[in-house]
């Protein structure tokens, strides 16, 4: 009889949630088109503006500030772009400047052309280094438009929390916009679009026990908006066309409920159980490094580098004894690469880290098994080393 395998990757997907799937499946019965004005229509149209209100309330968000996206990815590409509007009036973007540790979604830097998205550095800590952004935009030529800043919220490998208060008051005092990828930190922090100073937030259904296929972007205000990535019908108040997905919206709506009740209580528990598994790590195998171990980083992450172990032959042994974890971001088509994350920090890349990252129904016998599984590895690499 095989062993049940142990769940480790809950920043590359989150279990669905029953609550999520049972607003899926409910919504896939209804028949109608949310802009039709019948009864079957307003109907749907009613599900999709209670989800927009659920997930506009986990964000500290207004709802009408809300637009609904097929995922972060989408959500990045709407808002990364030259052309805004305040209002009726065209407002242009000169320069994008992102942070070293951005995700992919960001990094790629959306519909800005190459030569307009400068890259800020971090610290060795992992968080954005604010002199060097303060420089940058006391740089920028206002001449070209006015400036924007991306800046997660948590980095999705090692769980930073960077200081996006701080980031705002720079990018403030530019006149500058700010977009802050939320998307690891929904669910697992509190959230107020307001407290942080953004202009924009992103967030992703999936990430907190939503189903795939579900993002969004929410706007301080109403004024202030990005010109549409995708045209159409005008659904989404002409911010995205296309008729909106009310199975995946109504699942992330259900899944932002769970979310925001008890949040920062739930998370107590993960945070002890995060804290276990790395002082077992570290018994076992004192040359762990665990990186970001001392700065503020999320409860349910832990990114760590075991020397000698390569991150790909890592995360192999792991899966071999059942135990699914990630080398890094889940978000490049299953490759195992280096991490620019930590060649951002400051470290050598080569060797890579892996990534555990667990959730509110992540149990202590599923830690017991990783820390055993861990052991066995540990072990292995100790006896290679030796007969080398």
């Amino acid at each position: 009889m095989s062993k049940a395998r142990i769940y480790m990757d809950w920043n590359a997907t989150a279990p669905l949630l029953e609550a999520a799937r049972e607003a899926c499946l409910s919504a896939l019965g209804l028949i109608g088109n949310p802009s039709s004005v019948h009864g079957e229509g307003r109907k749907i149209r009613a599900l999709i503006e209670s989800a927009r209100r659920d997930v506009a309330a986990l964000c500290g968000a207004a709802p009408a500030n809300l637009v609904f996206t097929s995922g972060a990815t989408e959500a990045a590409n709407l808002v990364l772009t030259p052309d805004f509007r305040m209002g009726k009036t065209p407002i242009s973007i000169g320069r994008l400047y992102v942070s070293a540790i951005e995700h992919p979604a960001i990094r790629e830097g959306g519909r800005f052309p190459a030569d307009r998205v400068s890259e800020i550095p971090v610290t060795q800590q992992g968080i954005v280094d604010l002199v060097a952004l303060e420089s940058a935009l006391e740089a920028h030529d206002r001449q070209t438009g006015l400036p924007m800043v991306a800046v997660m919220l948590a980095n999705n490998e090692t769980g930073i929390v960077q200081p996006i208060a701080e980031v705002s008051r720079l990018v403030k005092a530019a006149g500058g916009v700010l977009v802050v990828d939320a998307v690891q930190a929904a669910g697992r922090m509190t959230l107020s679009i307001e407290e942080l100073g953004a202009d924009f937030l992103i967030v992703s259904s999936h990430k907190i026990g939503g189903p795939k296929g579900a993002g969004a972007l929410l706007a301080r205000g109403e004024i202030l908006m990005p010109t549409a990535l995708i045209r159409g019908g005008g659904q989404e108040k002409g911010h995205r066309s296309g008729t909106e997905n009310p199975a995946a919206i109504a699942g992330f709506g259900a899944a932002a409920r769970v979310a925001v009740e008890n949040l920062e209580e739930r998370m107590v528990p993960v945070l002890a159980m995060r804290d276990r598994l790395e002082q077992a790590m570290v018994a076992l195998a004192p040359d762990v490094v665990i990186h970001g171990r001392d700065g503020h980083r999320l409860a349910n992450t832990s990114f760590f580098t075991l020397p000698g172990l390569k991150a790909e032959t890592g995360q192999i042994a792991f899966d071999l004894e059942g135990v699914a974890l990630s080398a890094g971001s889940a978000c490049s088509s299953g490759k195992v690469g280096q991490s620019y994350v930590l060649a951002a920090m400051g470290h050598d890349p080569g060797q890579g880290a892996l990534r555990i990252s667990i959730g509110p129904s992540t149990s202590e016998a599923e830690i017991d098994g990783v820390i055993a599984a861990f052991g066995k590895i540990a072990a292995r690499r100790r006896l290679s080393g030796a007969a080398a």
